[in-house]
């Protein structure tokens, strides 16, 4: 028997908590159970925001030299419906979609793994370690999938914009990338990617993981209201929003049909400052926005939901 002045590594814990999870405890979530919920919030939240992502990205790519095709959202909306019809808005779609659920089952799987080997005897998880497992699923989830879903993405909106769109679909658009480019085309602005998930995921759980300990105080397993939930994950959107929209405008550069302009990331970011000034580093902030605190906070609440009726037909411990 283990004597109580003992050192216990702290990745040891979660195993013995798992097994036996005391009351008072908090109880740990199975990373099995995470990347289902996690597939599953994906994929809805999506199917809701694409639109908002959709201006958001064509307002980034309106480059000023252009000169600018789009007054603003208002009138990106009404050209691409004028143009394209409703479905306009849903152009790269599936793109999207077939990206979404693996990365958000890959970023909510990776971060309980992480985080069930940071939290402390009594299953608590304090922010900086919240902090720290945010960015390791912030980091896996944009080389995983991210960066080939986002390049995909934005090739397929730029294509659009073009006089004669050559991409007919998603499999048709793959192929032609891959078949003109290699495997390097759907990894474009890797580093960028890298950087903007890593600080994304890093600031919204940082952020969650606050706003959560706050809430419960000391009772580590107090129930949340999903109102409740969702608030603290726009809250949480919100916060990412301003701490990394100029990465983001830097990778969708980056990953666009223009994007052989740029030698490198620091490259582009050089010449967006040199010819556009700091203002263009925050295109799209207002649809980036929008999107960002509704798609954080449709996602923590249908993942805390999901994962409540997993743990009654799946148990793990």
């Amino acid at each position: 028997m283990q004597d109580r002045g003992t050192f216990t590594s702290p990745f040891l814990r979660p195993r013995c908590l798992s097994a036996a999870a005391p009351a008072g405890k908090a109880k740990l979530t199975h990373p099995g159970k995470a990347i289902l919920a996690g597939g599953i919030a994906g994929g809805i939240e999506i199917c809701i925001t694409f639109p908002t992502e959709y201006v958001k990205t064509q307002l980034q790519l309106d480059e000023k030299a252009n000169p600018p095709k789009y007054r603003g959202i208002g009138d990106c909306v009404k050209q691409t419906v004028q143009g394209h019809g409703i479905k306009g808005l849903y152009r790269g779609l599936s793109s999207l979609l077939y990206g979404s659920i693996p990365k958000s089952a890959v970023r909510f799987g990776v971060f309980e793994f992480l985080s069930n080997h940071a939290k402390d005897e009594s299953g608590r998880l304090d922010s900086t370690r919240g902090l720290l497992c945010g960015l390791g699923a912030g980091v896996m989830e944009a080389v995983v999938v991210v960066c080939p879903m986002e390049t995909v993405k934005v090739k397929f909106i730029h294509d659009q914009t073009s006089a004669n769109p050559k991409y007919r679909g998603f499999y048709h658009g793959v192929r032609e990338i891959i078949r003109q480019q290699g495997l390097r085309g759907t990894y474009q602005g890797l580093t960028a990617t890298v950087l903007k998930q890593g600080s994304n995921q890093a600031i919204r759980f940082y952020v969650m993981t606050s706003l959560k300990n706050w809430y419960k105080g000391d009772d580590p397993n107090k129930a949340i209201n999903p109102l409740v939930t969702g608030t603290f994950g726009a809250i949480a959107g919100a916060a990412s929003v301003f701490g990394n929209t100029p990465l983001d405008v830097i990778k969708t550069r980056m990953q666009g049909l223009e994007a052989h302009k740029y030698k490198s990331t620091l490259d582009c970011a050089v010449k967006i400052l040199r010819n556009e000034g700091v203002a263009a580093f925050y295109k799209g902030t207002v649809p980036r926005l929008g999107r960002v605190c509704l798609d954080v906070a449709i996602v923590f609440i249908i993942y805390e939901e999901v994962v409540k009726v997993l743990n009654k037909v799946w148990k793990t411990d």
